[in-house]
C-alpha cells in the first residue's frame, strides 16, 4: 500500500509590531492637549497639527497594520482613536472654514465625549485580558472622558484642569506601554515591565 505524504506549508508574520506606534501616536498627542486642559498653555496649531498627523494619521496606518496581524482589538482601537483625533480637530477648525457650520454646544460635547468613554469602557474590558500597562491606558483614558464630558456639562474650569492632569497620566502611560513594547522587543526581555496578563473568569 503507497504510503500517502501530506505537506504543510507553514507561513510565518515576519512584520513589525504595529502597537507601539500607535500607543505613541495616542499618548503624544494626548499629552499636549491635556498640557493646554490643564491650563499651562492654549490650544494652538502645534496640537492640531499632532492630532492631524501623529494622533490621527499614525493610529490609522497602525490600526491598518493590525488587521493584517488578524488582531481585532488593536484594528478597532487604533482606528477609532486616530478618528477620534481626526474628528476632534475638525470640530475646533470646520466653523473657522465654513461660517454656516456651527461649531457643537456645551451639551452637544458632553454627548461626544460620554459616547466615546462608553466606547472606551468597552475597550478597557477587552485590556483584562492582555496585561496591566493597558489596563492603566484604557482606565484612565475613561476616566479622562468622563471628567471632560463633566466639564462640559457643569462648564466648572476646575474639572476641566484637573481632566488636563489626568490626561497627561494617561498620556504618559501610553507612551510608556509603546516605549517598553520596543524597548523589550529589542532587549528579548522586560526592559520595562508591562504587568501579568490577567485572563477574564
Amino acid at each position: 500500500m503507497a504510503t500517502e505524504e501530506k505537506a504543510t506549508l507553514e507561513i510565518r508574520d515576519n512584520t513589525a509590531n504595529p502597537a507601539p506606534l500607535g500607543l505613541l501616536a495616542f499618548g503624544m498627542t494626548t499629552v499636549l492637549l491635556n498640557f493646554a486642559n490643564a491650563g499651562l498653555y492654549e490650544l494652538s496649531s502645534m496640537v492640531l497639527a499632532m492630532g492631524i498627523f501623529y494622533g490621527g494619521l499614525a493610529q490609522l496606518i497602525a490600526g491598518a497594520l493590525e488587521w493584517k496581524k488578524n488582531n481585532t482589538f488593536g484594528m478597532t482601537a487604533f482606528i477609532s482613536y486616530g478618528m477620534f483625533w481626526l474628528s476632534l480637530v475638525a470640530l475646533v477648525i470646520m466653523p473657522g472654514m465654513f461660517p454656516k457650520i456651527a461649531g457643537p454646544n456645551a451639551t452637544g460635547m458632553a454627548v461626544y465625549l460620554g459616547l466615546w468613554g462608553l466606547f472606551t469602557l468597552v475597550m478597557f474590558i477587552g485590556t483584562l485580558k492582555i496585561n496591566r500597562a493597558l489596563q492603566v491606558v484604557f482606565g484612565t483614558l475613561v476616566m479622562l472622558f468622563v471628567l471632560l464630558a463633566l466639564a462640559e456639562t457643569t462648564g466648572n474650569a476646575n474639572i476641566h484642569m484637573a481632566a488636563g492632569y489626568e490626561g497627561i497620566f494617561c498620556g504618559l502611560s501610553a507612551m510608556y506601554t509603546g516605549l517598553a513594547q520596543v524597548l523589550n522587543e529589542l532587549y528579548g526581555k522586560a526592559i520595562l515591565p508591562l504587568g501579568p496578563v490577567k485572563p477574564l473568569r
